[in-house]
């Protein structure tokens, strides 16, 4: 899997080792089905502090399309980690989706057509 990380806050790139680490963590059973990942850490408004840190993860894949998921947090750290959960889950999802076999009403439909 091939991990790009952005950041342009100079703090953010202290975290890229943890982040591509973390990444790798993460997708670590999804790994056959992303290929590319995209981190980037982005301060939104400077050095006035408060809930800016913002994390971005982007997940291309060739089956489910690509997944942007962005998290704001008072800590890089915490938002890598929302960030990661929340396209994790997304993304566990729609490759469930595309693999569950259609049951119900929706199949009865089909099959009486």
């Amino acid at each position: 899997m091939q991990i790009i990380f952005e950041s342009r806050d100079a703090d953010g790139h202290q975290l890229r080792d943890l982040s591509v680490e973390r990444v790798r963590f993460a997708l670590r059973r999804l790994s056959t089905w992303v290929p590319h990942a995209r981190v980037q850490f982005s301060d939104v408004n400077g050095p006035r502090g408060g809930v800016d840190k913002r994390c971005q993860v982007e997940l291309k894949t060739d089956t489910a399309g690509t997944v942007v998921i962005t998290s704001l947090a008072h800590d890089w750290r915490i938002a890598l980690d929302r960030s990661l959960t929340r396209a994790t889950r997304v993304l566990t999802r729609s490759l469930q989706r595309s693999q569950k076999p259609v049951r119900g009403r929706a199949a009865r439909l089909a099959f009486d057509s």
